[in-house]
């Protein structure tokens, strides 16, 4: 093993940089070789968040440390292993493997230069061997963000597609900045724009606002394919003067991959698929298995790098995964990308009621539990600041501080004695209060408190907040759901969004009866939405316990009508900010009439049609109105959402009458699928 030069310096004891990859906002990107492990080669990451002094650096490099942990349950061996995180001399750094092989980008500029392209084979192969890895990620809470030809390798050592550059990655740096309080995050020094996503791969939501969802990862994984097969740039794919798709006359192409393309790059979220394993059954079931085994095979040889591959990797341990049925993101057993993934089976409805009856819920969904996400995880530590005084986080762990008096280091304690009886991680806590606090007092916005003397009231504001936090939480939400705040992220809502599917209940009824909940706890507070914010973490835990309020029947009900009779009637209390969802199977052409008995202004009521469209997105969506009658345009599923904006307990009766009702509706063909 060869020894570090005379005078050489070495990152971390053993890390010898020999060449910069790449510059970025918030760090640069190094080739390095492990004297420790016979020069092997790793990739150095550098953390550079931007913030002016030692202090906010240090505390910066800690919430960076806490954020990045979610990077180290990755295990797939198609993405290159998290080693650690480095300190040396003030700098910080993501150390990673390296990966051997050609981008997707230099393959497809070494056949542009031949005037050739990827051919279809090629195409399905390369979705065949990368969407088991997008299945993985999504199923432990990741979103990749930044998919395109730059950001895949092909690996020398087996031919396979390795995904590198993580646009969470990024997430990670502009979540520390945005909880150092710093003005404008994404913004770097000079001016420059941190993108979480890039131009042409990244579908309109991501780049306009910021939202990401597996689907987001799709839509890039469809547009790289592309790509790759039409040898064409995404701006060439696109007409926007006539707003319309120019690909498909730019290549000939299956019919059956044509449609998979098609809708991986929808314009729409909803339209696309909504997890990586119902593209891979799309592929799968509609070729013939021998088509299907050809196109598993390596690469053709000329693909193919000629550069020497390196020593082969030493095998990782295979990921556990727990398996249940209809779970959305649930992994192939061994990642095996010609495996023929079926399409989730349909669980049964809600049980039918009558008259009013209600009997339990049937075929309720078992669902894997997704891992946290990049989200707001804080264990604020107190630092030493440059007059000798403890700089404090209110409700760090500054609870045995000897400058504190006894009687505030007792209330403090008594906080986090709560938070772990309510089974609220304490540093989620640490950080809505700090939210809060911060917005009630914005002078104080990007700065920390001391323990001196001068300092104390507001010590005791931060921990009255604190305590009001812990008194909303525990009146509001479930164990379950306090349980994960701080882990909730946007793949929770495509795990919901199957849940209540099966229940034929869409999103948007769900979201009615969380915003409901949120709008009364937080009033005139809108959701952040991309930035997830602290308080944005409560209406995730709101929405988790909706979804098993409609499982165990307390929020849903199904309305059905005995033979020769024509309307039903519901009725009950609502507290203040609560609902209810009542779902009736009908067809097109009936008339329907609704009419909500509730004190003025005191509710609000949408009626949601089974597959809403651009031109039909919905009939009432929160109306201040209380009757409706009308042809229904659809058949299937419609839901009755009610709601309550008052601040009282208050009573209502929902009378629902139909036309030609038929009353014999188990035979009836499933009705449509609720696509949102």
């Amino acid at each position: 093993m060869a020894e570090a030069g005379q005078g050489e310096r070495l990152l971390g004891g053993h890390y010898r940089v020999l060449r910069q990859l790449s510059r970025g906002s918030f760090g640069d990107t190094y080739l390095a070789e492990d004297t420790h492990r016979f020069q092997e080669l790793c990739v150095l990451k550098e953390f550079n968040p931007q913030v002016p002094g030692k202090l906010a650096l240090d505390k910066a490099q800690t919430l960076f440390e806490r954020e990045a942990s979610i990077l180290y349950q990755i295990n797939h061996p198609q993405v290159p292993r998290f080693r650690e995180l480095l300190r040396d001399q003030g700098r910080l750094f993501l150390v990673q493997d390296y990966v051997e092989g050609p981008t997707y980008q230099e393959l497809l500029d070494r056949r542009r230069a031949v005037g050739e392209s990827f051919s279809e084979a090629e195409g399905v192969q390369f979705l065949m061997q990368t969407l088991p890895l997008l299945q993985y990620l999504h199923s432990i809470g990741i979103v990749h963000r930044n998919i395109s030809p730059d950001n895949l390798i092909q690996r020398n050592a087996d031919g396979r597609p390795v995904l590198i550059d993580f646009g969470g990655v990024k997430q990670l740096v502009v979540n520390v900045r945005y909880q150092l309080g710093v003005a404008q995050p994404y913004q770097a020094a000079d001016g420059t724009i941190t993108r979480l996503g890039t131009v042409g791969y990244a579908p309109e939501e991501q780049l306009e606002s910021g939202q990401v969802s597996p689907a987001t990862d799709l839509y890039a994984l469809g547009m790289t394919t592309l790509v790759l097969l039409t040898g064409k740039d995404p701006d060439a794919l696109y007409d926007d003067r006539r707003d319309r798709w120019v690909w498909p006359e730019q290549v000939e192409l299956s019919a059956t991959l044509r449609q998979v393309l098609t809708q991986l790059v929808a314009h729409d979220p909803g339209d696309r698929y909504q997890s990586a394993g119902q593209a891979m059954a799309a592929l799968n079931l509609a070729h013939p298995d021998s088509l299907s085994a050809s196109w598993s095979q390596p690469m053709p040889i000329r693909m193919q790098p000629t550069v020497p591959p390196p020593q082969p990797e030493p095998p990782r341990p295979a990921p556990t995964v727990a398996i249940a049925p209809a779970a959305p993101y649930a992994p192939p057993m061994a990642y095996d990308p010609t495996a023929t993934v079926a399409p989730p089976p349909r669980a049964v409805p809600v049980q039918k009621t009558s008259s009013g009856c209600w009997p339990a819920l049937a075929g309720l969904l078992v669902m894997v539990g997704v891992a946290g996400g990049l989200w707001w995880w804080l264990d604020p530590l107190s630092q030493l600041g440059g007059d000798g005084s403890d700089v404090v986080s209110p409700g760090g762990s500054d609870v045995s501080n000897p400058n504190l008096s006894e009687a505030e280091r007792e209330r403090k304690q008594a906080l986090r004695d709560r938070s772990v009886t309510l089974s609220v991680d304490w540093s989620y806590i640490t950080s809505l209060t700090d939210q809060l606090f911060y917005e009630q007092n914005p002078d104080r916005q990007g700065t920390q408190l001391t323990d001196q003397p001068q300092d104390e009231p507001l010590r005791a504001a931060w921990d009255a907040i604190a305590a009001d936090n812990l008194d909303l939480i525990e009146a509001n939400l479930s164990t379950d759901a306090r349980s994960k705040l701080g882990r909730y992220n946007p793949t929770d809502s495509d795990r919901w969004k199957s849940q209540v599917n099966a229940l034929y209940v869409s999103s948007n009824a769900l979201y009615d009866l969380a915003d409901a909940r949120f709008s009364q706890l937080f009033p005139k507070r809108a959701r952040e939405g991309f930035v997830e914010t602290a308080v944005d973490q409560i209406w995730f835990a709101l929405a988790q316990d909706q979804v098993n309020a409609m499982e165990n029947g307390e929020n849903l009900t199904e309305v059905t009508f005995e033979p020769g009779t024509f309307n039903q009637q519901q009725e009950g209390n609502l507290s203040p900010g609560h609902g209810q969802i009542y779902v009736v199977n009908l067809t097109a052409q009936q008339l329907l009439r609704l009419n909500l008995q509730a004190p003025p202004e005191s509710t609000r009521l949408s009626l949601y049609v089974p597959v809403p469209t651009d031109e039909l997105p919905h009939i009432l969506a929160d109306a201040e109105q209380n009757t409706w009658a009308g042809e229904l345009p659809q058949s299937g599923y419609y839901e009755i959402v009610v709601v309550s904006q008052s601040e009282n307990v208050i009573p209502y009766r929902l009378t629902v009458a139909v036309d030609n009702v038929i009353n014999d509706i188990i035979n009836q063909p499933d009705p449509p699928e609720k696509n949102n």
